[in-house]
């Protein structure tokens, strides 16, 4: 899967110059192409800014340097990009959202800076991604997580499917307590289910994990997934043995 990403900092995405996002890059399974808008500016300066119209603080990144790269990408590539304007006013970025970009071959990511881009660039977005209801300075660091989180499900990334399908909200789900060595620390123990070597306990007592640190850490999870009648069931015992706690 090939990423190309807009950007005014191309040395922020050092960072996936390491880990298994370095080893997939390695292997040819991932090509991140981080690229300066700087370089496609018309202007002798690199100056890719300018006042707003109608005034106010700060400055808006021009239309043109964007226009500029697409236009030669898609003269390099002989196609557009699928293209994602890192925006707060975007769909808010989740797992579902990863799955879908990561059967994607070719995604195109415009990284935002001071007080936005010019409204005219609309006509080159297939879609606009906000990492969350919060202000970061640019869009890199959304980007990279974009960028990570999707990466993680392309096939041959990681070293197996289980690696990530256990994972909190691969299904909408948070993951169940983890535990390794040694088996007693500090006076907490592992639970005996884990050590019991009885697969089909731990998977129950997994999937209890789960749905209770789901239930009581993000409710909101549990209102917007469909669950099974298996775990309809465990959900009516997890509601029941926490109203026994409150009780005593």
């Amino acid at each position: 899967m090939k990423f190309d990403v807009l950007t005014l900092f191309p040395e922020m995405f050092q960072v996936f110059e390491h880990s298994i996002i370095k080893r997939a890059k390695d292997k040819g399974i991932l090509n991140i192409n981080p690229i300066n808008i700087r370089d496609y500016s018309g202007n002798k300066h690199k100056k890719v800014d300018d006042y707003p119209y109608g005034g106010g603080p700060g400055m808006v990144m021009q239309a043109e340097p964007i226009y500029n790269v697409v236009e030669a990408l898609q003269n390099q590539y002989g196609y557009k990009p699928f293209t994602i304007l890192m925006t707060p006013r975007g769909r808010k970025y989740n797992q579902n959202i990863a799955r879908e970009l990561s059967s994607k071959e070719h995604v195109l990511l415009i990284c935002g800076h001071y007080e936005g881009i010019d409204e005219r660039i609309m006509p080159l977005v297939d879609d606009e991604i906000s990492l969350g209801d919060f202000v970061l300075t640019g869009g890199e660091i959304a980007a990279m997580a974009v960028i990570d989180s999707v990466s993680r499900l392309v096939p041959g990334v990681l070293s197996c499917n289980e690696s990530y399908e256990d994972e909190s909200f691969y299904n909408s789900l948070l993951e169940y307590p983890q535990y390794t060595r040694p088996e007693v620390y500090k006076g907490m123990k592992v639970p005996e289910v884990l050590l019991s070597g009885h697969h089909k306990l731990i998977n129950e007592w997994r999937k209890y994990q789960s749905l209770k640190i789901t239930y009581e850490k993000r409710p909101d999870l549990i209102n917007k997934t469909k669950l099974s009648k298996e775990e309809l069931k465990i959900l009516d015992k997890i509601k029941k043995d926490l109203d026994v706690n409150v009780d005593k």
